[in-house]
């Protein structure tokens, strides 16, 4: 597997009594940066990834799935050999 990167150099500029990078609004975009990010750190690398929320349309999926029938179980939730006392 061939993976391509694209190498850009961009300056580290002052942010208040901090330092920070500005990235563009095409990368921003492409990547599906909005409000906050995910900051990874490995190794001698950065990674930054757009924050994602578990579980994010689920519950759209589900009553749209219930609304097509297409909610039935696949096994069934009762065993032969369960016993209930």
């Amino acid at each position: 597997m061939y993976i391509q990167f694209k190498i850009m150099q961009i300056p580290i500029i002052p942010i208040g009594n901090s330092k920070g990078i500005r990235l563009s609004k095409t990368i921003l975009e492409k990547y599906n940066f909005k409000g906050e990010i995910e900051l990874i750190l490995k190794q001698d690398h950065i990674i930054l990834k757009p924050k994602t929320t578990i579980r994010a349309g689920w519950a759209e999926k589900f009553k749209e799935m219930n609304e097509n029938n297409d909610d039935a179980l696949l096994i069934d939730d009762i065993f032969e050999d369960e016993q209930f006392e």
